[in-house]
């Protein structure tokens, strides 16, 4: 690990767990929540858990596991370029998407529309449950007891929840385990996270953004030459096409989209080095109090950012094949909500014992969550159990 900035999270100076531990020798506190993350049920499961395509589309697309371990080795060397802890950065990646239901955003729609009537749905509330009590590992404790500051950064990956930072159009209410957890163990509901998470965030955009441009080329979803027009993007592509004249399409992608990962990494770190420098905090909080955001991209590089996410919302998010597929996975996530809304008993014996009578509530939240945790292809699986009369049970 390099030499840490002043302003960056000291593990020796962490605000702790809150279930008291003895903590290691050989290892800082963020490397273990780093761990404790990767060994859990949740993580295993990304791996069978949509990006784009869901899983049966093809074995070279990205799932959630694989986008979270590219999000994760862009955040460690971001966090490694600004004397930030690499740690921490890591295990905010590795955790920001482990509360997405199956089938990507299709699946958290319609979990959303679903629990309309009992608060809603939201991945990153989600995520926080399972790192503070789905996940049952431990004998002292449910959730993976993460520091503070992990817990923090994976709460506002998104900015401020309360507070006046919150943009107005987008405010609701806090959810009620995040209001729980924060009752007990306030997490500054109000700030920005440390610099970490807000490094972890925006690997997050950097990766999803060039890795479904590769995933959309390689699905024949558009083409390179659609890609022509598109600032930034399509200065690169033609760039490598003059450098490598008639290489194939596949070096093509690759080699385009390494170097558009690479523009907005170096982008990024010197938006931030700036900002360092004109707010100069001399510690972790300092970043937090700042009222903005210190991990930036520049005002242009912000503006490329939204075109190419507007251009994959509507050549690729919104195309026909996809659409179809989506649709049908929304029918696969509402049939199972209602079903096991109205009919608990239809839930295996562990989840029945949780359940306080159909179309409750309880049952309700115990029914989000037994379908979001599910895989793909186990809710594809559970919807042939539970709808097809000849599917073995």
């Amino acid at each position: 690990m390099s030499i840490l900035q002043p302003h960056a999270c000291h593990s020796e100076q962490s605000r702790g767990r809150i279930h008291r531990e003895s903590e290691q020798a050989e290892r800082t506190v963020f490397q273990r929540d780093r761990d404790r993350i990767i060994h859990c049920g949740a993580f295993r499961r990304l791996k069978y858990k949509t990006q784009v395509f869901v899983n049966h589309e093809g074995d070279n697309f990205r799932t959630r596991l694989s986008h979270s371990l590219e999000v994760a080795q862009i955040a460690r060397s971001m966090a490694r370029a600004l004397g930030l802890n690499e740690d921490l950065a890591e295990a905010l990646a590795l955790a920001h998407d482990i509360g997405h239901p199956p089938f990507g955003h299709a699946g958290e729609d319609a979990l959303n529309a679903a629990m309309a009537p009992f608060g809603g749905f939201d991945h990153n509330d989600q995520t926080f449950r399972v790192l503070t009590r789905l996940e049952h590992r431990y004998a002292e404790f449910d959730g993976l007891n993460l520091t503070w500051e992990t817990l923090e950064g994976t709460v506002k990956h998104n900015g401020p929840l309360i507070g006046p930072y919150v943009d107005l159009a987008r405010a609701k209410p806090v959810p009620p385990t995040i209001a729980a957890y924060d009752a007990a163990h306030p997490l500054g509901l109000d700030s920005f996270a440390a610099a970490e998470a807000q490094v972890a965030a925006l690997a997050d955009d950097i990766a999803y953004n060039n890795h479904d441009i590769d995933d959309g080329l390689r699905a024949d979803l558009f083409t390179a030459a659609d890609l022509r027009n598109l600032p930034l993007v399509g200065p690169v592509f033609a760039e490598v096409g003059d450098r490598y004249p008639g290489l194939e399409l596949t070096r093509l992608i690759h080699e385009s989209v390494r170097r558009l990962i690479h523009r907005m990494v170096d982008d990024l770190l010197a938006e931030t080095r700036r900002r360092l420098a004109d707010s100069k905090p001399a510690g972790a909080d300092d970043i937090r109090r700042l009222g903005r955001p210190v991990v930036a991209f520049s005002a242009e590089m912000a503006g490329h950012d939204r075109t190419v996410k507007a251009f994959l919302r509507q050549r690729m998010y919104r195309h026909y094949k996809v659409n179809r597929m989506t649709s049908k996975a929304r029918r696969v996530v509402r049939d199972l909500f209602n079903l096991f809304l109205a009919e608990p008993e239809c839930l295996p014996m562990d989840w029945q014992a949780q359940c306080q009578g159909p179309n409750t509530s309880a049952t309700a939240r115990v029914v989000a969550d037994y379908v979001a945790g599910m895989t793909d292809r186990f809710a594809l699986d559970e919807h042939r159990r539970n709808f097809d009369v000849y599917a073995r049970t």
